[in-house]
C-alpha cells in the first residue's frame, strides 16, 4: 500500500472510531429504552388511564369517557406499543443521559472525568423536575386549549395524537432542564467563563423564549411562562456559580504561581 494511501487511513480512523463509538452508545441507550418499556407494557391499562385525567376528568373512567377515541384495526396495538416506548423513554432517562456522558469522557482528562460524572449524576434529577413540572402543567394547558371549543361543537380527540402531545411537552421540559447542568460542565472543563455565559443576557432570555414558543406544543402563554421562567432562573443561575467557580480556580493560580 503506498503511504498516500496509508496516510488516507490514518486520517480516516480517529472519525471512523468516533463514529463507531457513537453507534455503541446509541446501541446501548436503545437498549435501555426497550427493556424499560416494558413497564409501560405490562402497566399499560394504568398509565392510559392517568394520562387520561386531563381530558376525561378526574371522576371518568375510559370506558365513559367520549372525548378520546382509537381508530383502525391496529389502532389498540400501535397506541399500546406508543405507550410502552414513551414509558421506555422517560425511566431509561439515566441510561441515555449516562451514554452522552460517556461518549465525550474518553476526550476529557482524569479531573474532567471526575467533573463529568458529578454533572452526569445531577443531570438525573434535573430531567425527573422537568418531567414532573412538564406533567403538572399538562392539564393546564390541556383545559386552556379545550377552551377555544365553540359550545355547539363537541372536541374528538385521537388518543395517538394525544399521546404524541404529551410526550412532547413532557420531554421539553426534561430536556430542557439540562441548561444548567451543560453551561456548569462547560464552565468547570474551562471552555467558558461566568462573565462569558452572563454577558450576553438578553440575547440568552430571547433565545430561551424563541426556543419555548418555537418547540412547546401547547402554545399558551401560560405553559410557556410555566417553562421560559425556570429556564431563565437556571440561565443567571449557572452564571453566577460560574462566576464563583472562576473567582476560586483564580486565586488557586495565584496562590500556585507565588509558591
Amino acid at each position: 500500500m503506498s503511504s498516500a494511501a496509508q496516510g488516507v487511513d490514518k486520517s480516516k480512523a480517529p472519525l471512523l472510531a468516533h463514529l463507531n463509538e457513537l453507534r455503541k452508545r446509541i446501541f446501548k441507550s436503545a437498549l435501555g429504552v426497550l427493556a424499560l418499556a416494558t413497564i409501560g407494557w405490562f402497566f399499560y391499562s394504568q398509565i392510559i388511564t392517568k394520562l387520561a385525567v386531563p381530558i376525561c376528568g378526574p371522576d371518568t373512567t375510559l370506558e365513559t369517557c367520549s372525548a378520546l377515541y382509537v381508530s383502525g384495526v391496529l389502532g389498540p396495538l400501535n397506541l399500546q406499543i406508543k405507550v410502552a416506548l414513551i414509558v421506555g423513554v422517560i425511566l431509561s432517562a439515566p441510561i441515555w443521559l449516562y451514554q452522552i456522558w460517556a461518549f465525550v469522557l474518553p476526550a476529557l482528562k482524569k479531573r474532567e472525568k471526575t467533573l463529568a460524572f458529578i454533572f452526569f449524576l445531577s443531570s438525573i434529577p434535573f430531567f425527573a423536575a422537568g418531567v414532573i413540572l412538564g406533567y403538572t402543567i399538562l392539564p393546564i394547558a390541556i383545559k386552556v386549549l379545550l377552551g377555544f371549543t365553540p359550545d355547539n361543537l363537541e372536541n374528538l380527540i385521537r388518543f395517538d395524537d394525544y399521546l404524541d402531545f404529551v410526550l412532547r411537552l413532557i420531554l421539553l421540559f426534561g430536556i430542557a432542564f439540562e441548561l444548567p447542568i451543560f453551561l456548569l460542565a462547560l464552565n468547570a472543563a474551562g471552555a467558558v467563563t461566568g462573565k462569558a455565559i452572563l454577558k450576553p443576557w438578553r440575547v440568552a432570555v430571547f433565545s430561551i423564549f424563541l426556543f419555548v414558543a418555537a418547540f412547546t406544543p401547547t402554545g399558551d402563554p401560560l405553559t410557556m411562562l410555566a417553562l421560559a421562567m425556570p429556564l431563565c432562573g437556571f440561565y443567571f443561575a449557572a452564571g453566577g456559580i460560574g462566576i464563583l467557580v472562576d473567582k476560586r480556580r483564580a486565586k488557586k493560580s495565584s496562590a500556585f504561581n507565588e509558591s
